[in-house]
């Protein structure tokens, strides 16, 4: 059985921490543009495969790419969909001058980075209960055939 593709855990981590500290910056000195560097970066990685944050920081990794712990490519990729949503959603409320939506788009992805820091990944929590989901309700919908 082939192994799940995955990214090296550093990579995930410095994406993590470009929204902590972009949603961060923002807070601080209000300026509303500094969402579209973990913005652009994700829809980047969405859309196109191609994350810049994780590009750059895969330079400073020191050991081969395998040798990290790994962090699955699908969880991965629907937190970063998440990611982009809520960032999206902070993005456009500040632009519009819904200050509280704005507030309440980036406590969201700023909390949920914050603990994946920490270790316990709400994407993925979530990602599982959907397919658990799914699962039950097709086997429950076989039952009835």
């Amino acid at each position: 059985m082939a192994a799940s593709p995955s990214i090296p855990r550093p990579l995930v981590r410095a994406n993590q921490w470009t929204i902590v500290l972009s949603v961060a910056a923002f807070w601080i000195t209000g300026i509303h543009h500094l969402l579209l560097i973990p913005l652009l970066a994700g829809l980047g990685g969405v859309l196109f495969n191609f994350n810049p944050v994780m590009r750059l920081a895969k330079l400073f990794l020191k050991k081969p790419m395998n040798s990290y712990i790994p962090e699955d490519r699908s969880d991965q990729r629907f937190n970063q969909i998440l990611a982009v949503f809520f960032l999206a959603g902070g993005y456009i409320s500040y632009s519009f001058g819904w200050t509280i939506a704005a507030y309440t788009f980036t406590i969201m992805v700023v909390t949920a980075a914050s603990v994946a820091i920490m270790g316990f990944c709400v994407g993925c929590f979530i990602r599982f209960q959907w397919k658990q989901w799914q699962y039950r309700r097709t086997k429950t919908s076989k039952s009835f055939s």
